[in-house]
């Protein structure tokens, strides 16, 4: 673009300007001091370019796996607060199945909260990946409280402990990652099936009394089987205790003794996986109070309740016979199995 001044007078110059790939003809006037006449107008459009280019982005970071926009509180139809006697309560029985039969209730609050989250402003396609999230990040907290409730009574077999745990880290996040790549619909349908396995196991599975309450399993099997367990349990949303304590007894270990040690793995499967779901998770694909895929809200009030009543289970698993409780809980798991799959 040129521009002169000869005699007081301008001679206007024209360029050629390429907008969007299309070419645009741009007529400037420039003064003696390189100060250009459309300036104004074009610092205006640089704004609104930039003012769309925000939006876009903004608009981009809610944008979930699916392509599907979060409205993070725009849906909501009940608030936290109305919701905090629910996850205190589903908190209650978590603890007291953590407990008693070395199983966190942790498949309970999947279903539980599946069907509540999308009222609390979650997007629904969001729903069971914040359900399992969520319910792992409670697991760890639950696992510990009874994990530390056998520990006073002699009942986690720590050696084992070491020998697990490290697969189970394993599984717990290679299970995460899957899990944030598959749609919820197929999650819904793995967790339904789930809860129908473990009613048969509650109910059909026999209550083996192994003699050797100290044997430490070992070998590359139980290895493979503790990758397995942590796996199966980040999808699914559970501390592993109804694969855990089946292995346990199966390997020579005293049932009490095996609920106590679930209990301590539980733990560290619930960190790990809850981990993943959180690193993993879209950014703005919950509501406020969101971790990535879990829901802080939730967990802390379900975790704190789980965290009381965990030691009424474990005094119970050592008084009274569980046969009959684990039917009836094998009962409620059949109940869940359908609610998921309506």
């Amino acid at each position: 673009m040129v521009g002169q001044r000869r005699g007081g007078t301008h001679v206007e110059g024209a360029a050629l300007r390429r907008l969007d790939g299309g070419a645009d003809l741009a007529l400037a006037g420039v003064d003696r001091d390189g100060g250009q006449g459309g300036s104004g107008k074009e610092e205006k459009d640089a704004g609104d370019e930039g003012g769309q280019g925000s939006d876009r982005h903004a608009r981009s970071l809610c944008d979930g796996p699916s392509g599907v926009v979060s409205r993070p509180g725009r849906d909501a139809t009940v608030s936290v607060w109305a919701a905090l006697p629910v996850f205190l309560v589903l908190g209650l029985a978590a603890g007291v199945f953590a407990g008693l039969l070395g199983i966190g209730g942790g498949l309970v609050l999947v279903a539980a909260l599946a069907a509540l989250l999308p009222h609390l402003g979650v997007p629904p396609e969001a729903a069971m990946h914040a359900a399992l999230a969520t319910a792992l990040a409670t697991v760890m907290f639950t696992a510990t409280a009874s994990a530390r409730a056998h520990h006073r009574r002699g009942s986690v077999l720590w050696p084992a402990v070491r020998v697990l745990v490290p697969g189970m880290v394993a599984g717990g996040i290679a299970g995460s990652l899957i899990a944030t790549a598959v749609p919820g619909e197929a999650l819904r349908w793995f967790v339904a099936g789930y809860c129908v396995l473990a009613a048969a196991q509650l109910t059909f599975g026999r209550q083996k009394v192994a003699t050797g309450g100290d044997t430490v399993p070992r070998g590359p099997l139980l290895w493979v089987a503790s990758v397995v367990i942590g796996a199966v349990s980040a999808v699914v949303g559970i501390g592993g205790g109804s694969m855990t304590v089946p292995l346990l007894v199966g390997r020579g270990v005293a049932p009490v003794r095996a609920v106590g040690t679930s209990s301590a793995c539980g733990v560290f499967i619930g960190i790990s996986a809850a981990a993943g779901y959180a690193l993993n998770g879209p950014e703005g694909a919950l509501p406020a109070g969101g971790i990535g895929y879990v829901y802080l809200p939730a967990a802390a009030c379900i975790a704190a309740a789980s965290v009381l009543a965990a030691p009424w289970g474990t005094r119970l698993a050592h008084r009274v016979s569980p046969l009959m409780l684990r039917r009836i809980f094998a009962v409620f798991l059949l109940l869940v199995a359908v609610s998921l799959a309506v």
